[in-house]
């Protein structure tokens, strides 16, 4: 006669440690998104989202269904609802890109987390709680941010829209990290149009003239003619940022390899990305 014994096995769960660990882990690859993100996210719109994503954890856990429908349910639950929260995507292919990020940084995340465990033991003993877990998170996030740098690209071409007075037109753009003018002012960067694009979009008497001062290395320096821009659209690999109160300054024509055959009609400053 075979006896056959279960033993019944019980494991506490202590929720609010869950949420803090998760809800830590959350935020540091929203924000490695954030950083090479066209918009970045607000912090209040981060720790949103991180809190969103922390909450669905638990869903598997309280849904009925088999395991794996579960699990997929609160997965995409809460990674597509961390990315809606945390950014403003236009569109399906920014969002697409967005989720795209979070897997990736999430993954390279576990994977430092892996690599601490099992090629130095030492960090193993931090693993016993949860501020261990999220120190380490911090780690691979510092880590990560030295390599994951921003990619709002401070040489790219990419497509601008001028908008002013109802009127807007589109052009092809070069984000030049050559073109550190600002408007002595303000300190605002100033970017650099064609002169046929100021004509079509200034038609009327152009207000608050500027005089921007130039000097190109190994070349003459002088002065720009600058305007203010109240709205520019700056768009890279289906990311789009909107820019107010923009200074341009005009030119006769963007001389150099710069120009790509005439192509070019802009000139952008990296400054405009940075906020």
């Amino acid at each position: 006669m075979i006896v056959k014994r279960v033993i019944e096995m019980q494991y506490e769960l202590y929720v609010d440690s869950l949420l803090l660990v998760n809800f830590v882990m959350n935020l540091y690859p929203l924000m490695l998104v954030s950083r090479t993100s066209l918009s970045p996210a607000t912090p209040e719109r981060l720790l949103g989202a991180a809190a969103f994503g922390a909450v669905s954890y638990f869903l598997p856990f309280l849904l009925p269904g088999p395991i794996w429908l579960r699990l997929a349910l609160g997965v995409s639950l809460g990674t597509g609802g961390m990315i809606l929260i945390a950014f403003r995507t236009a569109s399906v292919r920014a969002f697409g890109k967005a989720l795209w990020k979070l897997f990736v940084y999430s993954f390279f995340m576990g994977g430092i987390l892996l690599f601490l465990i099992r090629f130095l033991p030492g960090f193993k003993a931090g693993l016993v709680n949860c501020f261990g877990i999220m120190a380490l998170g911090g780690a691979g996030f510092l880590f990560l941010s030295r390599f994951f740098t921003d990619k709002r690209k401070s040489h790219c071409l990419c497509k601008a829209t001028l908008i002013r007075k109802g009127d807007e037109m589109t052009v092809a753009a070069l984000m030049d990290s050559g073109n550190s003018l600002i408007e002595p002012i303000s300190g605002k960067p100033v970017s650099i149009i064609e002169k046929n694009v100021f004509q079509s979009l200034w038609r009327d008497m152009p207000e608050g003239f500027r005089a921007i001062p130039y000097h190109s290395i190994g070349k003459k320096r002088g002065i720009l003619q600058g305007y203010l821009l109240p709205e520019l659209k700056i768009e890279i690999d289906g990311e789009v940022k909107l820019c107010r109160d923009v200074y341009v300054a005009v030119s006769e024509e963007l001389c150099g390899e710069e120009a790509l055959g005439g192509q070019v009609k802009m000139i952008l400053n990296p400054a405009l990305l940075a906020g």
